[in-house]
């Protein structure tokens, strides 16, 4: 019997939210390879999906997009107009 594990984060960065969204999605949609079956989606909020049948990828994954969520949302506080 294989175990899968799964996760669903919700981030609402108000306005930012859609800018964030764009540049986190790409590097989602550009790594196939990913041991860690994942979805994000866009509906006023950011919803990302994870599955996997190891805990350590699974954690592995969220920490690197929950890293790259804080990260597009500092640059862009950063060069507030």
């Amino acid at each position: 019997m294989t175990l899968r594990f799964s996760a669903k984060i919700i981030v609402d960065a108000k306005d930012k939210t859609k800018s964030i969204f764009d540049s986190i999605d790409t590097d989602n949609r550009f790594y196939p390879e990913n041991p860690v079956k994942s979805k994000m989606e866009f509906d006023k909020r950011i919803i990302i999906s994870a599955e996997s049948e190891h805990l350590t990828h699974l954690r592995a994954n969220l920490n690197s997009t929950l890293r790259l969520i804080q990260a597009s949302h500092d640059s862009i506080e950063s060069v507030k107009i």
